[in-house]
């Protein structure tokens, strides 16, 4: 019987080609869609969970507010660790971790550039799993100026991986590392990936207030969190409140496999995902397949006056409602196998691009071989049920004397269902194209707003050798002999990467230094940033190069610190903050008020901001310059040239600022791109079924159109009547689409602290572009049909 059933719908589909070739292809493109999405949402979602204790590692967050200010993040100093382990027996083990022990890494005549490298706690590999390949896990960083590579690093230094162990490699300035251990490369799915791991030295330390560092914790078994939690209020009183004085604290221990997606504090360790737009992705998956799903059914149902008298002989010689529910679901798991044998085939071919886009190294077989079949197999049979079991039904249900007369009796229900279902098709097309719109808008915004400074034209690089460092004065004065270079600065860190220092100042209110310290951000430059990086002054001087006592005795601040503290006059206010771990403070006087400017991306707000002159030279390793405009490409020959002639065997490795900034959309630039895409694929399929319920009416109604036009009716009159029934159910889906879209929209743009604001206008040119598109498929058969000789059209049957 099944045999039978087989070769029934294949004789079914053959007949009907286009209409099954469209079913076929939007099915494909929907699964492999799917597929993709899946193989993403699953990446996603898999971070850190490779770990073995990976259920009962925490790290240590914080946040606090007070009034004007407030801070999240994500490091901590360094006596947390050893402070929780020491307090609470429900806590195991504490590691740290430190992301400041990269640079250029020397053997012999080999030098790399390896800035993700870490400093971290003997004990690292108690709390974390990774695969040692060589050395033992519990004494690799038992001794000060340990190191242990990972296997890409140690063959780049070494060749052979084996032969690294025991070695001796250089950081800059000669600093000696013993090579203790190699593992294997760190999974892409960890928030934290390093090419190598130091020791740290013996009985390292630093303030409480100097928050450079990740703590995590491992608890004991059957350890409650939320217990733990609990107790963090009175580790506030007693260790950090006489640090900062009255203020709303709150510490907070992250799961592990929670971080990636579900962590958005300052300074994490690596760009984090979004479980918010993880969770979009997969109900865009489900909602692609669904497109696919509803033109099957749609294109099924009107057909169904067709297969009528089908159904009543095969009622009439005895066929039961089972056994044809039987048939047209056999017909249907038929057509999904060869949509999901195409559909794979589409996808495995995609994934290269696919990977490109979102930045991944996905493979179709990342689940197993035997465990994607299943996958797949799974997708075959859910589709094969939602699309198909409608129709079946539908069909089957028929009564057999109406079905042998070819009579279906009321069909206002299944109208207005299929009515629903365009509707429905539609409404996802334009809420996707709306989304795509104000995506874009908010990227463009970002990437072109003001930042406070001019970031076109000015490139960084790092100073390795501190030797270097030294002689600053006589390296801008080569640099700037040359006409392609217009400025140069120094300072401590590049901006533009979500990484500046900063720590707890105390300020001069009312003629008394305040008790409580204050979170802030702080970056140490030299006399020429503010004119290199064109940043303007409210009030005030800039510091000088040829004023000594600037380096130890001035301070400036940004618009936004001086707000938050109500200075009236902030002129020669003091400030003061700890140097030390040992309680040691400096004091400095504001001698300038800067311009509000960007340091980090446009997700965060302009924090409160102080800048330092370097007190030292080995503070002053970032150089900036400014080159001119249109002379890029001989300006860097001549910046690498003089950097070679100060570093003898360094490493130029530069960075342009705009570059810099552009980078922390990476994540929002591939979420849109990818959203292009599913757009687009939505539109697609939508169309397609829209094409073939077009072509259905356009048969169905041949002999309509020619005596139409044989009584002389006009092609547009035609177009329009095939057409406007279609539009109708557009604009429908365009009312209901643009206030989801709007809502999902802001949802996702509180995710910035500057952002655009949504305007009606983006919502029209959406519905627009879909009435536009479906008039363009609609038309192109309408007019196909318009255009029929009608003395053909009235001897058709």
């Amino acid at each position: 019987m099944f045999r039978n059933y087989f070769k029934i719908a294949f004789r079914s589909l053959w007949k009907n080609r286009v209409y099954s070739g469209i079913n076929v292809v939007g099915l494909a493109v929907g699964l492999a869609a799917c597929l993709l999405i899946t193989l993403y949402v699953a990446d996603e979602l898999s971070y850190d969970r490779y770990h073995k204790r990976a259920d009962r590692i925490y790290r240590v967050v914080h946040r606090a507010t007070w009034e004007g200010g407030s801070m999240n993040l994500a490091p901590t100093s360094a006596p947390y660790a050893p402070t929780l382990k020491q307090t609470y027996p429900e806590i195991e083990q504490a590691v740290r971790i430190l992301p400041e022990g990269g640079g250029i890494i020397q053997y012999g005549t080999t030098k790399v550039e390896a800035e993700d490298i870490a400093f971290a706690d003997q004990n690292l590999f108690q709390v974390f799993s990774y695969s040692f390949l060589h050395g033992d896990p519990n004494m690799a960083l038992s001794k000060p100026h340990s190191i242990v590579l990972t296997q890409t690093l140690a063959a780049r230094l070494f060749g052979d991986v084996a032969s690294a162990m025991s070695k001796t490699v250089l950081f800059e300035n000669n600093f000696p590392n013993v090579v203790t251990g190699i593992i294997s490369d760190m999974p892409a799915n960890s928030h934290a990936r390093f090419s190598a791991l130091r020791s740290f030295s013996t009985g390292f330390t630093s303030g409480w207030q100097q928050f450079n560092l990740h703590t995590y914790l491992l608890l004991q078994e059957g350890a409650d969190p939320k217990k733990v939690e609990a107790k963090f209020p009175a580790f506030f009183e007693r260790y950090i409140k006489p640090e900062v004085g009255n203020v709303a604290y709150e510490m907070s221990l992250q799961p592990l496999t929670f971080i990636h997606l579900r962590s958005n504090l300052d300074y994490e360790l690596s760009p984090n995902g979004s479980y918010r737009t993880v969770s979009v992705f997969a109900i865009i998956a489900g909602l692609i397949l669904l497109l696919a799903g509803i033109n099957y059914i749609n294109l099924a149902t009107a057909r169904s006056s067709i297969r009528l008298r089908e159904v009543g002989v095969r009622k009439a010689v005895g066929s039961g409602r089972g056994q044809l529910a039987g048939l047209f679901l056999i017909e249907t798991s038929l057509l999904t196998v060869l949509a999901t044998t195409l559909g794979v085939g589409l996808a495995y071919a995609l994934m290269p691009f696919f990977n490109q886009l979102t930045g991944k190294e996905l493979s179709m077989w990342r689940f197993g071989t035997g465990y994607s079949m299943l996958i797949l197999v799974g997708f075959a049979v859910i589709t094969s049920l939602l699309s198909g079991t409608y129709p079946a039904l539908f069909l089957s249900g028929s009564r057999t004397v109406a079905a042998l007369r070819g009579q279906m009796g009321s069909q206002l229900a299944t109208i207005m269902f299929r009515k629903s279902l365009v509707t429905f098709q539609f409404a996802i097309t334009v809420a996707l194209i709306a989304a795509s719109g104000i995506i874009y808008q908010q990227l463009q915004f970002a990437m072109n707003k003001s930042l406070g400074f001019n970031k076109d034209q000015v490139l960084t690089f790092h100073l390795h050798d501190d030797e270097t460092r030294t002689k600053i004065p006589v390296l801008k004065a080569k640099l700037l002999q040359s006409p392609l270079i217009e400025d140069v600065a120094v300072a401590s860190n590049p901006i533009g990467t979500n990484n500046l220092g900063g720590g707890g100042y105390y300020f001069e209110i009312d003629g008394k230094m305040t008790t409580s310290s204050k979170i802030i951000h702080s970056i140490m430059v030299d006399g020429d940033f503010l004119k290199t990086m064109e940043i303007g002054l409210v009030e005030g001087r800039s510091f000088s190069n040829t004023i000594p006592a600037d380096r130890y005795n001035a301070i400036l601040v940004n618009e936004t610190l001086v707000k938050e503290l109500g200075w009236k006059d902030p002129i020669g206010k003091r400030v003061k903050f700890y140097v030390d771990d040992k309680g040691t403070q400096a004091e400095r006087r504001v001698v300038g008020i800067v311009k509000d400017f960007h340091t980090h991306s446009l997700q965060h707000k302009i924090e409160p901001l102080a800048l330092q002159m370097p007190p030292s030279a080995d503070e002053q390793d970032n150089v900036y310059i400014r080159i001119r405009a249109g002379q890029t490409e001989a300006a860097l020959a001549f910046i690498q040239k003089t950097y070679e002639q100060f570093e003898p065997g360094g490493v130029f490795d530069y960075q342009f600022l705009d570059q810099n900034f552009a980078r922390q959309y990476t994540n929002e630039q591939n979420q849109n791109n990818l959203l292009l895409i599913f757009t687009a694929l939505a539109i697609f399929i939508a169309c397609l079924g829209l094409f073939g319920l077009v072509t259905f009416t356009a048969e169905q109604r041949t002999k309509e159109i020619g005596v139409r036009k044989v009584l002389g009716a006009s092609v547009i009159s035609i177009v329009a009547l095939l057409s406007k029934e279609f539009l109708k159910l557009v604009l429908i889906a365009i009312m209901i689409a643009s206030p989801l879209a709007w809502y999902a929209m802001n949802r996702w743009l509180q995710g910035f602290a500057y952002k655009i604001d949504i305007s009606w206008w983006m919502f029209v040119l959406a519905g627009l572009l879909a009435v536009g598109i479906a008039l363009l498929t609609v038309s192109f058969q309408s007019i196909k049909a318009a255009l029929m000789n009608p003395v053909k059209s009235l001897r058709s049957e």
